[in-house]
């Protein structure tokens, strides 16, 4: 077989393995958590919206970088069918009041004080960013930040408004 002919089936395996892997969108999994309001919030109940979850810990330099960014974000395009919300996974929540409290940000906050959607979502890394379609699939698992970041979200959020 020539090196021509193997490239293109190579080429066309590859291209068939990323359309696999963009139609097999997980299904997000469920939950229930108490916000910084003190109302509860069930991710089901978002269906029809595009969901950001930002799981973020106090003690995190990256998530307290990231935070004022994410704002913007929610701000921008909340009236588009985006949703935000910050996930305090810490078991005691005072030292993550106080930084929302500083901050300022205006997106809501839950607390997974028993780490349920963490573990869930299977969150292995400070900060950890899980996009979900209006449909209420997982598209996107951003693990970590760094700087430039928050223009891969939006292009993230962007393309999901426009499905």
């Amino acid at each position: 077989m020539s090196l021509q002919k193997m490239f293109s089936r190579f080429a066309l395996v590859v291209s068939l393995a990323v359309l696999s892997l963009q139609a097999s969108a997980d299904p997000a999994p469920d939950f229930t958590l108490q916000s910084s309001t003190g109302e509860n919030v069930r991710l089901a109940e978002q269906r029809g919206q595009v969901v950001m979850l930002n799981f973020w810990a106090s003690w995190c330099g990256p998530c307290r970088k990231e935070m004022p960014l994410l704002d913007a974000m929610y701000q921008r395009y909340s009236s588009a069918g985006f949703v935000l919300y910050g996930v305090n996974v810490e078991e005691d929540n005072t030292d993550a009041k106080k930084l929302l409290k500083e901050l300022g940000v205006t997106f809501p906050v839950l607390f997974d004080t028993e780490s349920k959607a963490s573990s869930l979502y299977s969150v292995d890394a400070m900060p950890t960013t899980v996009v979900i379609d209006k449909k209420g699939q997982v598209r996107y698992v951003n693990r970590g930040y760094k700087d430039g970041d928050e223009n891969k979200y939006r292009d993230q959020i962007r393309e999901l408004i426009k499905e």
